[in-house]
């Protein structure tokens, strides 16, 4: 019998994340050919990423195979937890109530503000000089 396959793609800052989630499935998380432990050092990380599935009760439950692209891991671990959240939607819609009242399927929008002309940084000036 063929699983079924989910896709789900999680934007955070500058990283972009392809989420394949399979159903009754090892229950393993790959993220670019490693674990999760492998990838995310960090306990809040790994957190973050499962957070989703934590909620839905289907940690365990589903495969993900993951591939992150871009940013920093904080930026990567979000877009992650965004994607997982887009594939689990495609999984089971009458999951968004409880995604939802998390604020797991908004997109998180602040990005870096790009550099204006004339100035230091995106809104710094130089410094004054009255002489």
């Amino acid at each position: 019998m063929k699983r079924k396959r989910y896709t789900g793609v999680g934007k955070r800052k500058t990283s972009i994340a392809r989420v394949y989630l399979e159903e009754n499935a090892s229950g393993s998380i790959t993220i670019n050919h490693r674990s999760l432990e492998e990838y995310f050092k960090r306990p809040t990380s790994r957190m973050m990423v499962e957070q989703a599935l934590v909620l839905t009760q289907t940690l365990g439950k589903v495969s993900l195979n993951i591939n992150v692209l871009g940013g920093g891991l904080s930026g990567q671990a979000g877009a992650i937890r965004h994607g997982i959240t887009r594939a689990l939607l495609g999984l089971n819609p009458e999951l968004r109530s409880v995604l939802k009242s998390a604020g797991l399927v908004t997109r998180d929008a602040r990005i870096k503000e790009r550099k204006k002309y004339g100035l230091a940084s995106a809104r710094a000036r130089y410094q004054y000089s009255k002489r």
